[in-house]
This record gives structure tokens, C-alpha cells and sequence, in this order.
């Protein structure tokens, strides 16, 4: 991993309220910096349907890359989010071949969706992180929240509650997303 990549996990999959879109919250490993990163509503599913090990009778879309990266002898290294350009989120799908390391341009989500099931890592460009990356706690109290209150656990808000009532409030004034870009409102 170079130094200027940042290893996450997923953390959860979120689903907004007033539009049905998905947001797939990524955690900073050994941090409490999260990325999110809106994704479609097949994507999300196949991520989750990995990530619980649901056994499905016909392989779907991700599995079937899978299985294609396997048979060609090809082996998936780890996923990459690597840009975020006019909101659009861009990713690579690292894979050795005969010994030749190649990156292959990808969805964010459709990478993700990989990477849970080739049990790989995924990392994003601190550049990326520094961008659109949240802390929590710092950004709550940035926006004077929680001054001079201590931070309980039992009474605390899910991390990213007001951020998506951030979101679903900005998305009442978006029309027709294109649906086939991972993009950030």
C-alpha cells in the first residue's frame, strides 16, 4: 500500500428516506473518519448479500466477475477510490495476471461489491479522504451541536443521522441522477 492510499472497510449501508438511495459508508481502518459515497440500489444489495454471506441460487452480476477473474488466472489484489471529480467518485480494480499488475477503471460501488466478495482491501487516496472524508464528532461540533456537552454513548445520535437530513434536504432539489455514476450531493 503507498503512502498516499488510506485503507477502509465497509462500514454500513445506509438508505435514504425521502428517495430510496443508497449510501455506502466506508471507515477509515484504526480511525473515525467515514466516506460516503452514494451508490445504486443493485450495487447496494449485491454488497449486502455479500457481506451477510447470502447464499444465491444463480450467481448475480459481481459473482459472475468474480468467477471470470478465477478462471482467467487472474487474481483480484484489492479496489481503489482513487478520484472525485464533479461529484462523480471514480475507482480501479487491482488484479495480477501472469505477473503483470493491472488497474481496471470501475465504479466505486461495482468495486466495493468485488472486494467483499474476493475478500481484498480496499483503499482511497488520502486526497480523496481529505476531501470528502467525516469526522464525526469534529463536524458535529463544527456546527456548534455539541458544545460544552460530553459525548455519551447511550444518548449518541447515529454518527450519520444528520448527515443524511443534510442530504435528503439537498436532494429535494435534484432531478434525475444518472444512476450509472457514483455521485455525492
Amino acid at each position: 500500500m503507498s503512502n498516499d492510499m488510506v485503507e477502509v472497510v465497509i462500514d454500513s449501508i445506509r438508505v435514504s428516506l425521502m428517495s430510496q438511495q443508497r449510501i455506502v459508508i466506508l471507515r477509515e481502518v484504526n480511525a473515525e473518519r467515514y466516506l460516503p459515497i452514494w451508490i445504486g440500489i443493485y450495487e447496494a444489495e449485491s454488497i449486502t448479500i455479500a457481506l451477510q454471506e447470502v447464499e444465491v441460487a444463480r450467481p448475480l452480476t459481481h459473482d459472475l466477475l468474480k468467477n471470470i477473474f478465477q478462471e482467467m488466472n487472474a487474481q483480484v489484489v484489492r479496489v481503489e477510490v482513487v478520484a472525485l471529480r464533479d461529484d462523480t467518485f471514480y475507482g480501479n480494480i487491482v488484479a495480477e495476471v501472469n505477473g503483470r499488475t493491472m488497474e481496471i477503471d470501475s465504479r466505486p460501488s461495482d468495486a466495493l461489491a468485488l472486494a467483499v466478495r474476493a475478500h481484498v482491501p480496499i483503499l482511497v487516496s488520502s486526497s480523496v479522504m481529505d476531501l470528502a472524508g467525516i469526522i464525526p464528532e469534529a463536524d458535529m461540533q463544527e456546527e456548534g451541536e455539541l458544545e460544552g456537552e460530553e459525548i455519551e454513548s447511550p444518548e449518541r445520535l447515529s454518527v450519520f443521522q444528520d448527515f443524511l437530513e443534510r442530504l435528503e434536504d439537498e436532494e429535494e432539489g435534484v432531478e434525475d441522477e444518472d444512476e450509472d455514476e457514483d455521485d455525492v450531493e
